[in-house]
Protein backbone atom coordinates (compact mmCIF):
# COMPACT_ATOMS: atom_id res chain seq x y z
CA UNK A 1 0.00 0.00 0.00
CA UNK A 2 1.68 3.27 -1.25
CA UNK A 3 0.77 6.44 0.57
CA UNK A 4 1.83 10.00 -0.34
CA UNK A 5 0.25 13.57 -0.78
CA UNK A 6 -1.44 14.80 -4.09
CA UNK A 7 -3.12 18.57 -4.84
CA UNK A 8 -6.33 19.24 -4.90
CA UNK A 9 -6.28 19.00 -8.98
CA UNK A 10 -4.76 15.60 -9.49
CA UNK A 11 -7.44 14.52 -6.83
CA UNK A 12 -9.95 16.13 -8.89
CA UNK A 13 -8.67 14.10 -11.71
CA UNK A 14 -8.06 11.19 -9.98
CA UNK A 15 -11.78 11.62 -8.60
CA UNK A 16 -13.47 12.40 -11.97
CA UNK A 17 -11.97 8.41 -13.43
CA UNK A 18 -14.38 6.72 -11.05
CA UNK A 19 -10.79 5.38 -9.58
CA UNK A 20 -11.04 6.39 -6.06
CA UNK A 21 -13.15 7.37 -3.15
CA UNK A 22 -13.35 10.43 -1.18
CA UNK A 23 -13.46 10.35 2.76
CA UNK A 24 -13.71 13.09 4.04
CA UNK A 25 -12.25 13.02 7.77
CA UNK A 26 -13.45 16.19 9.27
CA UNK A 27 -16.16 16.49 12.22
CA UNK A 28 -19.88 15.95 11.05
CA UNK A 29 -20.33 19.61 11.53
CA UNK A 30 -17.80 20.51 9.23
CA UNK A 31 -18.76 18.21 6.69
CA UNK A 32 -22.53 19.62 6.84
CA UNK A 33 -21.66 23.37 6.40
CA UNK A 34 -19.63 22.45 3.23
CA UNK A 35 -17.98 19.68 1.43
CA UNK A 36 -16.41 18.32 -2.07
CA UNK A 37 -19.24 16.59 -4.34
CA UNK A 38 -17.44 13.38 -4.15
CA UNK A 39 -16.75 12.83 -0.48
CA UNK A 40 -18.46 10.44 1.93
CA UNK A 41 -18.18 11.33 6.04
CA UNK A 42 -16.02 9.35 7.98
CA UNK A 43 -14.24 11.34 10.86
CA UNK A 44 -11.16 10.85 12.01
CA UNK A 45 -12.19 9.97 15.59
CA UNK A 46 -14.10 6.98 14.54
CA UNK A 47 -12.10 6.21 11.64
CA UNK A 48 -10.21 2.68 12.87
CA UNK A 49 -13.87 1.27 13.75
CA UNK A 50 -16.01 2.41 10.78
CA UNK A 51 -13.31 2.05 7.94
CA UNK A 52 -14.06 -1.77 7.78
CA UNK A 53 -17.21 -1.47 7.15
CA UNK A 54 -16.80 0.22 3.82
CA UNK A 55 -16.09 -2.69 2.20
CA UNK A 56 -13.28 -1.24 -0.15
CA UNK A 57 -12.38 -3.20 -3.57
CA UNK A 58 -8.22 -3.61 -3.65
CA UNK A 59 -8.56 -2.01 -6.60
CA UNK A 60 -10.27 0.81 -5.60
CA UNK A 61 -7.77 4.29 -4.64
CA UNK A 62 -8.50 6.20 -1.92
CA UNK A 63 -8.06 10.06 -0.84
CA UNK A 64 -8.78 10.99 2.79
CA UNK A 65 -9.26 14.83 2.93
CA UNK A 66 -10.02 17.35 6.11
CA UNK A 67 -9.69 21.27 6.45
CA UNK A 68 -6.26 21.81 6.07
CA UNK A 69 -4.39 18.23 5.56
CA UNK A 70 -2.92 17.18 8.94
CA UNK A 71 -5.90 15.20 9.69
CA UNK A 72 -6.03 13.31 6.43
CA UNK A 73 -2.24 12.41 7.03
CA UNK A 74 -3.34 11.16 9.90
CA UNK A 75 -6.54 9.18 8.46
CA UNK A 76 -3.41 7.66 5.84
CA UNK A 77 -1.20 6.55 9.05
CA UNK A 78 -3.97 4.99 11.06
CA UNK A 79 -5.11 3.86 7.65
CA UNK A 80 -2.06 2.30 6.73
CA UNK A 81 -0.89 0.80 10.44
CA UNK A 82 -4.37 -0.44 11.17
CA UNK A 83 -5.10 -2.75 7.86
CA UNK A 84 -3.34 -4.75 5.30
CA UNK A 85 -4.91 -3.77 1.98
CA UNK A 86 -3.09 -3.21 -1.22
CA UNK A 87 -4.89 0.16 -1.85
CA UNK A 88 -3.08 3.60 -3.26
CA UNK A 89 -3.31 5.81 -0.55
CA UNK A 90 -3.67 9.70 -1.00
CA UNK A 91 -4.29 13.10 1.12
CA UNK A 92 -5.14 16.72 -0.64
CA UNK A 93 -2.78 18.90 0.73
CA UNK A 94 -4.38 21.70 2.27
CA UNK A 95 -7.40 19.66 2.22
CA UNK A 96 -10.74 21.77 1.15
CA UNK A 97 -9.24 24.45 1.57
CA UNK A 98 -6.73 24.20 -1.16
CA UNK A 99 -9.59 22.21 -3.04
CA UNK A 100 -11.63 25.69 -2.63
CA UNK A 101 -8.50 27.71 -3.90
CA UNK A 102 -8.27 25.64 -6.85
CA UNK A 103 -11.48 26.72 -7.96
CA UNK A 104 -13.34 23.20 -7.61
CA UNK A 105 -16.84 22.79 -6.50
CA UNK A 106 -17.92 22.81 -3.53
CA UNK A 107 -21.17 21.43 -1.83
CA UNK A 108 -22.72 24.52 0.48
CA UNK A 109 -20.83 27.95 1.62
CA UNK A 110 -17.82 29.17 3.91
CA UNK A 111 -18.73 29.99 6.88
CA UNK A 112 -17.32 32.38 9.10
CA UNK A 113 -19.00 30.68 12.14
CA UNK A 114 -16.42 28.85 14.37
CA UNK A 115 -17.69 25.05 14.26
CA UNK A 116 -19.19 23.92 17.75
CA UNK A 117 -15.93 21.85 18.02
CA UNK A 118 -13.57 24.25 17.79
CA UNK A 119 -15.94 26.55 20.04
CA UNK A 120 -15.43 23.84 22.95
CA UNK A 121 -11.94 23.25 22.08
CA UNK A 122 -11.07 27.49 22.95
CA UNK A 123 -13.08 27.56 25.92
CA UNK A 124 -11.90 24.69 27.53
CA UNK A 125 -8.38 25.60 26.92
CA UNK A 126 -8.80 28.70 27.58
CA UNK A 127 -10.09 27.83 30.72
CA UNK A 128 -7.26 24.85 32.03
CA UNK A 129 -4.87 27.89 30.77
CA UNK A 130 -6.54 30.68 32.85
CA UNK A 131 -6.96 27.99 36.29
CA UNK A 132 -3.55 26.87 36.05
CA UNK A 133 -1.89 30.51 35.80
CA UNK A 134 -4.24 31.62 38.61
CA UNK A 135 -2.70 28.64 40.80
CA UNK A 136 -6.59 26.72 40.81
CA UNK A 137 -5.29 23.58 39.21
CA UNK A 138 -8.15 21.70 40.44
CA UNK A 139 -10.55 23.47 37.70
CA UNK A 140 -8.01 22.02 35.22
CA UNK A 141 -8.23 18.64 36.50
CA UNK A 142 -12.42 19.31 36.75
CA UNK A 143 -12.45 20.15 32.86
CA UNK A 144 -10.28 17.18 31.83
CA UNK A 145 -12.36 14.64 33.81
CA UNK A 146 -15.48 16.80 31.56
CA UNK A 147 -13.47 15.93 28.23
CA UNK A 148 -13.01 12.71 29.30
CA UNK A 149 -16.50 12.30 29.77
CA UNK A 150 -17.48 13.73 26.68
CA UNK A 151 -14.95 11.63 24.70
CA UNK A 152 -15.94 8.60 26.10
CA UNK A 153 -19.81 9.01 26.01
CA UNK A 154 -20.42 11.27 23.20
CA UNK A 155 -22.48 13.78 25.55
CA UNK A 156 -20.85 17.43 25.77
CA UNK A 157 -22.78 19.74 27.91
CA UNK A 158 -20.46 22.45 26.57
CA UNK A 159 -21.27 21.54 23.01
CA UNK A 160 -25.29 21.48 23.64
CA UNK A 161 -24.79 24.76 25.52
CA UNK A 162 -22.92 26.42 22.42
CA UNK A 163 -25.41 25.13 20.14
CA UNK A 164 -28.41 27.34 21.52
CA UNK A 165 -25.96 30.52 22.06
CA UNK A 166 -27.50 33.04 19.64
CA UNK A 167 -24.02 33.25 17.44
CA UNK A 168 -24.64 29.74 16.42
CA UNK A 169 -28.12 30.13 14.96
Amino acid sequence: MSRQNITALEADKILKTGEALLIDVRQPEEFKERHIPYAISLPLDTIKDDFKKLEIPATRKLIFQCLKGKRGEMACAAISETYDMPNEIYNIEGGIGAWEEAGLPIIGSKSDKISIFRQVQIIAGGLVFLSVAAGASWIAGIIGVALAFAGATGFCGLAMALQKAPWNK
